[in-house]
């Protein structure tokens, strides 16, 4: 599979994933993160990442919430590259309940190579797409934080 692909994991919501009865927000990261490694078993990324000494670091999250997920649903996380650059890869991690989309979590990561960052090219290969918007809104942001 190729590493743009997008790849789906599946995850049963647990009394250990809820508040009273709805999936809590940490969660959301929780469960993105598993998919995101998944991601990497599916595209053969892991092997690659393992055999080069790379590792990948999450450098900011955003969770956008769109539906509560309940108490023993199935979700399925739909897992995708967004947009890489020469630094960053930019992950969208979809949450879906049947064919309804629930949340979103939107990664930035880094592989890195002890205190290196290696550039995603070296994982993905060439990148095909262009920046989508948010991706800029979103580092314009992360740069005016103190």
């Amino acid at each position: 599979m190729l590493p743009q692909a997008r790849t789906s994991a599946w995850f049963f919501i647990t009394p250990l994933d809820t508040g009273i009865a709805t999936l809590k927000s940490d969660k959301y990261l929780q469960i993105a993160e598993s998919a995101q490694v998944d991601y990497m078993l599916q595209t053969g990324l892991i092997k690659k990442s393992l055999a080069s000494g790379y590792n990948f670091v999450n450098a900011a999250q955003m969770v956008k919430f769109i539906k509560p997920i309940r108490l023993f649903k199935r979700v399925r996380v739909e897992t995708q590259v967004v947009f890489a650059d020469s630094r960053c890869a930019w992950l969208s991690h979809g949450f879906f309940v049947g064919e309804v989309c629930h949340a979103e979590v939107l990664v930035k990561m880094k592989f890195k190579n002890g205190p290196v960052t290696v550039a995603p090219s070296q994982m993905f290969g060439t990148f095909a797409g262009e920046q989508p918007p948010w991706v800029q809104r979103w580092e314009e942001t992360l740069a005016a934080l103190p």
